[in-house]
């Protein structure tokens, strides 16, 4: 009869480890078949972009509606710019006026040297702009200049003392344009105008003379 335990060498019955299940055996995977090579492909040539093909132009240019004649438009842009020089303009006609019949007096001339300052002073009291100070005192060493070479005309002679009034006409001349581009003090219509008719005063004493 046999057991189910077996005796060792010391006496003891071990117990019988029952018989494993033999294990099984993986199948091996086919074989898998070789890949097949790539052929190279030819570079492509880089494509241009196609450039649009503008229309000839055939025939005359036509104006919109909306748009005036080119040479209406050149006389409209003549007459908006005298109308912005109105300034200037009333200043030449003063200019010929004055000495068109030739030179007005010596006093006459050295007056108007001394009144030109003076309105500068009015036109800054009535606009507030003799503030700072310094301004005040510019405009104050402006008149004490400008009299001061009026009085030299006036003891000069007569055509030394055109001849002086000429350089003082010219100086405020200097003056009057240096106002009209800083814009302070006086409107600049007035030193645009004022300016005009001192440069062609100087001029024509000195010419006149």
């Amino acid at each position: 009869m046999q057991t189910d335990s077996t005796r060792d060498d010391r006496g003891g019955v071990t117990p019988r480890t029952p018989p494993t299940a033999p294990a099984t055996q993986t199948a091996p995977a086919p074989p898998t078949a070789p890949a097949t090579p790539t052929t190279p492909t030819a570079p492509t040539a880089p494509t241009t972009a196609a450039k649009p093909i503008t229309p000839a132009h055939t025939g005359p240019t036509r104006h919109t509606p909306h748009s005036p004649p080119t040479g209406t438009a050149g006389i409209t842009g003549f007459l908006r710019a005298l109308g912005h020089r109105w300034p200037t303009l009333l200043a030449l006609a003063l200019a010929v006026a004055t000495f068109v019949d030739g030179l007005p007096p010596v006093g006459l001339l050295g007056g108007l040297l001394l009144i030109m300052p003076l309105c500068y002073l009015l036109f800054g009291a009535l606009r507030g702009e003799l503030r700072p100070t310094r301004v005040l005192v510019v405009q104050l060493a402006g008149l004490v200049a400008f009299g001061a070479v009026a009085l030299l005309a006036l003891t000069a002679g007569d055509r030394a003392g055109y001849y002086v009034l000429a350089a003082g006409w010219f100086g405020h001349a200097v003056w009057d344009f240096v106002h009209h581009r800083t814009g302070r003090v006086v409107p600049r219509a007035w030193s645009e105008w004022c300016c005009v008719v001192d440069a062609c005063g100087a001029l024509a004493m000195a010419v006149l003379a």
